[in-house]
């Protein structure tokens, strides 16, 4: 398997494990919400967004790896 081959695989895999953390972030902002910890709940979704960058960068460069 070459370096490119490997890159995808790491890549996707990636992707996938900050899909599930994104996921499990906005649960958590929400319960932290609920029980009136905004100000820390703001902080996740800060979070939430970073997290959404990372992966947009994922894809991206997944995207342009056979170019």
């Amino acid at each position: 398997m070459d370096l490119v081959e490997k890159a995808k695989i790491r890549l996707e895999h990636w992707k996938s494990h900050n899909d599930h953390h994104l996921e499990e972030y906005q649960i958590f902002a929400d319960h932290l919400e609920d029980a009136g910890k905004t100000k820390s709940a703001g902080h996740i979704r800060d979070m939430v967004e970073l997290t959404a960058r990372i992966n947009d960068c994922l894809e991206g460069a997944l995207r342009e790896i056979d170019e």
